[in-house]
């Protein structure tokens, strides 16, 4: 007998995963807590790889659908000093494997992959009690309840379903980024846009930095980085204008084709402070319950953690397929590839942010991409000498 799946949260690896269970005709319901799929903007640009979230996507049957939003030159890189001096640049040639899209976009076509009725929107979860033979009583904020005979935290950072397997809570990583928008940049911004260059951009210094992304439409996405404590961010408010100057300020010496991502935005400012759970999280086996994507491994944004989200969606689908009459043999199976993964990306998650912020910043980074790219060349016989 198919047991269904119970779903927290409609996000890429919530969605993936009940897209391929669909496929195999396992039933499962998603309990998202926005009102709606337009509820809010879905942030920027993923790089999507071909290792992982490329491969989850084919296990879902969507790769045709993905390669149809993917964002031309989007894989280029460039990094700047604090002067905007060009220090690394890499052009994106099609063959870097790791194709950019837009979050809303690639949530969109999982969306629509999906039968009518399987994600129950405004359904904010509130409560989780163990009632025993692996089911949980669910409470949602609405008052409305449901048990679960499958329960699977897909529902982020700060999962309400995670206190059932873990005691781990997410801890501020002293990093918070500061998320600003430039639009119609080559006409309004036209020094920015030349600067940022065609995909990501790294403008780095020792505890700071500026990480923008050219986004389809003539759009300039940032974070702007800061390493300062907690208490630091607590009185700025994103409402009003003193807070956008507190940031420039921090800045001052830079050069104003950079700062303009700070004082020029023209959406408000959204704080972005990072927290990571423990690189070895993970958890002794718990009867009817399971996490996947940043509810199970949260670390540092470095390209992994969307791709880990949509790979730990299909994999523990496919699991859940080998084993419809097993679950707890299914959930180990999946637990057991998935927890020293999820090590690995984190530790190396929490490499790149040092790197880009460390006190040699930006050569720290530089070298780092120098080397990586001429490893890449070396093995696919290209020498220096051809670039």
């Amino acid at each position: 007998m198919m047991t269904p799946v119970t779903i927290i949260g409609a996000g890429l690896g919530g969605l993936v995963l009940a897209r391929v269970l669909h496929i195999h005709g396992i039933a499962a319901t998603i309990y998202e807590a926005d009102p709606s799929e337009e509820a809010r903007t879905q942030g920027g640009q993923l790089d999507i790889h071909a290792h992982d979230g490329q491969v989850a996507l084919a296990a879902a049957g969507l790769t045709d659908a993905f390669r149809a939003i993917i964002h031309p030159g989007g894989e280029a890189t460039r990094m700047l000093d604090r002067h905007g001096t060009v220090l690394f640049e890499q052009a994106d040639d099609g063959t870097g494997g790791r194709p950019e899209v837009l979050r809303g976009d690639l949530r969109r076509i999982l969306l629509r992959s999906l039968p009518p009725g399987t994600i129950r929107w405004g359904k904010k979860l509130s409560e989780v009690t163990a009632l025993g033979d692996g089911r949980h009583a669910l409470t949602f904020a609405d008052g409305s309840t449901a048990i679960s005979q499958l329960l699977v935290g897909a529902d982020g950072a700060w999962s309400k379903v995670r206190p059932l397997l873990s005691q781990a809570k997410p801890e501020y990583t002293g990093t918070s980024f500061v998320e600003t928008y430039l639009h119609n940049v080559d006409a309004r911004h036209p020094a920015t846009a030349a600067a940022a260059g065609s995909g990501a951009l790294f403008a780095l210094a020792p505890g700071q930095g500026i990480f923008t992304h050219r986004e389809a439409g003539d759009i300039l996405h940032a974070y702007i980085a800061l390493n300062r404590p907690a208490a630091w961010f607590a009185d700025l408010n994103f409402n009003d204008a003193t807070a956008t100057a507190k940031i420039a300020t921090e800045f001052d010496g830079w050069a104003p084709a950079l700062t303009a991502l700070i004082t020029k935005g023209e959406t408000t400012p959204v704080l972005r402070m990072l927290h990571t759970l423990p690189s070895e999280h993970r958890w002794q086996r718990v009867a009817g319950v399971t996490l996947i994507g940043d509810a199970a491994h949260l670390a540092p944004p470095a390209g992994e953690g969307a791709n880990l989200a949509l790979l730990d969606g299909a994999e523990l689908a496919q699991a859940i397929v080998a084993h419809p009459d097993d679950i707890e043999t299914a959930l180990a199976t999946f637990e057991a590839t998935m927890f020293p993964r999820s090590q690995s990306a984190a530790a190396d998650a929490h490499q790149m942010l040092a790197l880009c912020l460390d006190e040699r910043a930006p050569f720290s980074l530089v070298d780092f991409f120098t080397s990586a790219l001429q490893a890449h060349d070396e093995m696919n016989g290209k020498s220096s000498h051809d670039l």
